[in-house]
């Protein structure tokens, strides 16, 4: 059997993450890259990240990467629907699976709903699946919560908490959160949209209420900045004491007037440098009770980029269309020859 071919789509933060996990694996090959960064486009990935089996693979424009032989495309270029539907049409009308870590994409029926119902009946069209992944959404505050009710006689409420160091991200996260932003350009920001707090509380909270077979009546959500009092830097960025190293991202989702489910996603610069210890806790009232803490936090930017890797064995394994991760089977690490996991 053939190795398993990947076109990266995007080669910021997160996609060299996933270039470096990819040559460490077997069974599975990077055969084209694309990147529209004029430092990296027509660079090879040996140059660019010193990786050894895809030395050779040259960071080309989309349409060329396209008209490769591949069976799925790992994208890895925005957060947003509506800046990844072109790329994700491309991949799917070429007939490849595609394993996004946007955001939007990670339950897009009812925030995008006209597009995810376009690319579904095209992914069906080709035979291939779509699926959104990521260590939040995707994991953390969605897929491990539901898995944790599959012991629970009923669940009365679920909250759960996330907090966690934004440090290992690119840009693009960082100025969706507002990092380095005074108080003021960050209420700016708020207003005219250009900061967004977390992006994915919309997704996983209708992922989990549809696991659960909650009706939602409302989904509120709150965004505050985090102000530093003290000077935070890393290779990325600098804060300076008074402006915001981070934001404090609530959501509830509501039925009856009551809140059902309650998530929470304080992130920020260096948040050990005030003292903040970061982790995932997660509480389900129910019955039976359950309460998990996980200290510290599951890290985002390998965790991001090591599910998307670790699931395209199962996009492959799966139906065509547009999908989620409770449609898939239980996310786990892929330590053997990445064929194994194929059922066809």
């Amino acid at each position: 059997m053939k190795s398993i071919k990947v076109i990266l789509w995007g080669l910021g933060s997160m996609g060299s993450l996933a270039a470096n996990i990819l040559d460490e694996k077997e069974g599975v090959e990077i055969v084209g890259a694309v990147d529209s960064h004029p430092a990296k486009s027509g660079r090879s990935l040996g140059e660019l990240f010193g990786l050894k089996r895809f030395a050779g693979i040259v960071v080309t424009d989309s349409a060329s990467a396209m008209a490769l032989e591949a069976d799925v495309v790992l994208l890895a270029v925005s957060s947003f629907i509506r800046e990844t539907a072109g790329p994700v049409r491309a991949a799917v009308e070429s007939g490849k699976n595609v394993v996004t870590i946007a955001e939007e994409w990670a339950y897009p029926w009812r925030t995008a709903p006209d597009t995810a119902r376009e690319i579904d009946e095209l992914a069906k069209k080709f035979g291939v699946t779509v699926l959104g992944t990521g260590v939040n959404p995707g994991f953390v505050l969605d897929t491990l919560i539901i898995a944790l009710t599959g012991v629970c006689r009923d669940v009365r409420r679920i909250r759960a908490r996330r907090v966690n160091d934004l440090s290992p991200f690119g840009p693009t996260v960082m100025e969706t959160q507002g990092v380095g932003t005074s108080p003021e350009e960050f209420r700016a920001g708020r207003e005219d949209g250009s900061i967004v707090g977390h992006i994915g509380f919309l997704q996983s909270v209708n992922m989990i209420a549809s696991a659960l077979g909650i009706e939602l009546d409302e989904i509120t959500e709150t965004v505050e900045p985090i102000i530093s009092r003290v000077h935070r830097s890393t290779e990325r960025v600098e804060i300076h004491p008074g402006r915001v190293a981070g934001c404090n991202h609530r959501a509830e989702g509501r039925c009856g007037g009551e809140a059902r489910i309650i998530l929470e996603h304080p992130q920020q610069v260096r948040p050990d440098l005030e003292g903040v210890e970061t982790g995932d806790f997660i509480e389900i009232e129910g019955t039976p009770d359950i309460r998990m803490n996980i200290v510290p936090e599951i890290p985002g930017g390998v965790a991001t980029a090591s599910i998307a890797v670790n699931m395209i064995p199962e996009v492959l394994n799966a139906r065509s269309g547009v999908l989620t991760m409770p449609e898939l089977p239980v996310p786990s690490a892929r330590l053997s020859d990445f064929r194994r996991y194929l059922r066809t």
